[in-house]
């Protein structure tokens, strides 16, 4: 007996569920770390943490389950949930945004935390050169009076002074000689030390459109945020999409090869198989008495993705098969 298997009406148009189940879970998993830890850094006491914490999770649920809930809602209901996605993802992506920036400036500082034991501990404290330069001029005056003084007498004591002085002075120099070395050290470390603090793709982004580091940081913060809330809601709604039955046709028994003669059809039973259209009509009967789908011609062809014609004939197929007995 050789038999033509069942076929199976629709099996190309699965897909792996799972997998987008998978990967919208994922997605929304991540966003909710990313709010929790922007929510934590943005308040000051427990409580106010936890509020915080608590506001930025709701909101980017919210953000990607709006569209998908609202699919098949009336559409009052859509335009008021339109507005609120909006707000929730506008909320959404600035806590994301915020934990970007946040975890931009750790990792910079993270990067320069290795220069600071070196800049600070190696360098001896002093005093700063204004003092130095003070004590310079009156020590540089002392000795301008000393040699206008002329000497009558005890000129050995004068000279003495006269050493002392311009020792003291070219002390007072070397002081502040190193004094300029330390401060020009420094700067050359804060520099390294800003330099490091900074991404090096954004400082070079940011030469290249002439901007500051802070707006580029900004900017691309928001842009990852929105591309996360973008393509969590994209896999939201197709992990949510109602799942469209396939239909089985039974299967059709060669006559010849089973040895047995065809049996005529009696009583107006014909052994025929179901066309395309009638499994169109069928499906969509059991969408529309399970509520995934209204009977009007703007959901069957937005349900089926079909044409405005073939939309209007399957709601007239509908219709007389609900009126059939």
């Amino acid at each position: 007996m050789t038999s033509v298997p069942g076929s199976s009406v629709g099996r190309s148009d699965r897909d792996p569920s799972w997998l987008t189940f998978a990967l919208a879970a994922a997605t929304t998993a991540t966003a909710i770390c990313m709010s929790v830890l922007a929510g934590w850094q943005r308040g000051g006491e427990l409580p106010e943490r936890v509020v915080w914490v608590a506001i930025g999770v709701v909101l980017v649920v919210c953000a990607h389950l709006l569209p998908a809930l609202c699919r098949y809602s009336p559409w009052s209901v859509r335009g008021i949930g339109s507005l609120l996605w909006i707000a929730c993802m506008a909320t959404a992506c600035f806590g994301h945004a915020t934990f970007f920036v946040l975890a931009q400036q750790h990792a910079g500082e993270r990067r320069a935390s290795s220069l600071v034991p070196e800049v600070t501990n190696t360098v001896p404290a002093s005093r700063n050169l204004t003092a130095i330069m003070i004590d310079r001029a009156n020590v540089a005056r002392q000795l301008a009076i000393a040699d206008a003084q002329r000497c009558p007498r005890e000129c050995a004591a004068l000279k003495v002074r006269h050493v002392a002085l311009a020792a003291t002075l070219d002390a007072l120099n070397a002081e502040a000689d190193d004094v300029r070395r330390r401060e020009a050290s420094d700067d050359r470390g804060k520099r390294r030390r800003d330099a490091l603090t900074v991404d090096p793709v954004t400082g070079r982004l940011a030469t290249l459109l002439g901007t500051t580091i802070s707006r580029v940081d900004l900017l691309s913060g928001l842009t990852f945020a929105a591309v996360l809330e973008g393509v969590a809601c994209l896999l939201w709604s197709l992990a949510l999409k109602p799942r469209q039955a396939a239909v089985t046709t039974p299967s059709v028994t060669d006559p010849a090869a089973s040895g047995h003669e065809p049996v005529s059809p009696s009583h107006g039973t014909v052994n025929a198989p179901v066309s395309p259209a009638a499994t169109e009509v069928m499906r969509l009967a059991r969408d529309v008495a399970a509520g995934r789908v209204r009977a009007t011609v703007s959901d069957i062809r937005r349900h089926l993705g079909c044409s405005q014609a073939k939309a209007i004939a399957l709601r007239r197929q509908l219709a007389a098969h609900a009126t059939t007995p």
